[in-house]
């Protein structure tokens, strides 16, 4: 797990932020809001600091792609410290995440509609607790089709937008920690800590298929990279006005 190296990489802090302290690198943590796509968040946080501290050019980037239906923890780093994006984007990553057992849809989220229906009745907290077990550890998981996985020079969701089908191979992903936060079947509530690659909403439809079922992701909240953590994290509204007020 990347630890968390205040020295080298500061966190935003409206106490001791500077023009130069953004320039020489921080990170800013942020909880991006539901809707809003990563590169919202960047763009966002580019302008407010460009902006509001009249800094003509400023390099700004993030530790991980969340997709515009999840919710939670991004990075951005500024100046010096996007040369480590790399290092988080390396990280274990922490989500809640609440899959609906029954249903499939193609995006395996609510991105797309209710393309089929499964039966629930037959499965119990006991049979579901057990078919977590087989998810612990290393496994191959393929990627969703509505990824931003590259298929033949283009994005995996760009030819899924447009009804075409293709082949993803499966990656290697390691899950070192699941557990059940709430089981109201067929509603389920899990706490996951995942390698990076992993794609939760993918974990969604093969525990669909481990239960005889099917399934899809309704929610996500992405809760830590590494040691961040999204307790720390403010809304890109209050980081502006934090700006304001320096």
């Amino acid at each position: 797990m990347i630890q968390q190296d205040e020295t080298l990489v500061p966190l935003f802090h409206p106490t001791v932020s500077t023009v130069e302290s953004f320039l020489s690198g921080q990170i800013v943590l942020i909880d991006k809001p539901l809707w809003w796509t990563s590169f919202d968040v960047v763009r966002k946080c580019r302008n407010i600091i460009t902006q509001r501290l009249k800094i003509k050019k400023l390099k700004v980037g993030h530790a991980g792609t969340l997709d515009p239906l999840a919710t939670g923890l991004m990075m951005i780093c500024t100046g010096k410290a996007t040369k480590r994006i790399n290092e988080w984007i390396e990280a274990d990553k922490e989500y809640v995440a609440t899959i609906e057992l029954g249903r499939t849809t193609p995006s395996f989220d609510l991105e797309t509609e209710t393309d089929a229906a499964f039966p629930t009745e037959h499965i119990t907290r006991e049979s579901f607790e057990a078919s977590l077990q087989k998810f612990l550890g290393e496994t191959m998981q393929k990627p969703p089709l509505f990824s931003a996985k590259y298929v033949q020079g283009k994005r995996a969701y760009t030819l899924a937008r447009k009804g075409l089908n293709v082949e993803l191979q499966p990656n290697p992903v390691t899950v070192s920690e699941l557990e059940i936060i709430r089981c109201d079947l067929p509603v389920v509530e899990l706490r996951i800590c995942c390698s990076k690659g992993a794609y939760v909403r993918a974990f969604a439809r093969d525990i669909g298929i481990a239960n005889q079922s099917g399934a899809c992701l309704v929610a996500l909240r992405r809760t830590a990279i590494g040691d961040f953590r999204v307790e720390k994290a403010m809304t890109p509204n209050l980081f502006e006005q934090i700006l304001i007020n320096l």
